[in-house]
């Protein structure tokens, strides 16, 4: 071999090694964009901080949260949802980016009361089969506004819920739940 080779071949070596981490460190940029672009508009994980929403959700379940539906449709009666605390939960100390968890009991323009442990909706009691006990306050029947919502955690006696903050305004809302991934042994669609 010539010296000219040799020298050749030592050259294009390093030049290589580069080309393989550029493209490795390529792969990784595009991989963690990908992860927050899907993060910020498609789906994100959600962590259960208490127990408003039992039996359905235990405190420590790990959530998926999809983001997109409802940018084509409103949310509807028994969506559980992921939002941000409203402007009287703010007031109360809730940090903006702290996230509630709750159903939604009522939609724009329905009728919500609570009366002798049952919840009414436009006049009729809602089959709840997903409660832990029947909530042991009555709520008078009040007419939610457009744009908002009425949510209750399914522990009715242990929730911080619409009862007690008012509506949720549509803008809140971060998406909805829809697959438990953690425990192992409570996986699946919620």
């Amino acid at each position: 071999m010539n010296p000219q080779e040799s020298d050749t071949k030592q050259a294009s070596t390093p030049s290589k090694a580069w080309r393989g981490w550029q493209e490795n460190l390529t792969l990784i940029a595009i991989a963690l964009c990908l992860a927050l672009l899907i993060r910020t508009f498609i789906a994100e994980p959600r962590y259960i901080p208490s127990e408003s929403m039992v039996p359905t959700l235990y405190e420590g379940d790990r959530l998926v949260v999809e983001k997109v539906s409802y940018n084509f449709q409103p949310p509807t009666t028994g969506d559980i949802v992921v939002f941000q605390p409203p402007a009287e939960l703010q007031r109360r100390g809730y940090p903006k980016d702290q996230a509630f968890i709750k159903r939604v009991i009522a939609t724009p323009g329905e009728i919500i009361s609570v009366n002798n442990g049952k919840v009414y909706l436009n006049g009729k009691a809602l089959p709840e089969e997903y409660i832990a006990e029947p909530p042991n306050q009555p709520f008078p029947p009040v007419k939610v506004p457009e744009n908002q919502f009425f949510v209750m955690g399914d522990n009715r006696n242990n929730s911080n819920d619409s009862r007690y903050w008012g509506f949720l305004p549509k803008e809140n809302i971060i998406g909805r739940a829809v697959f438990r991934f953690w425990p192992p042994n409570r996986l699946g669609i919620i």
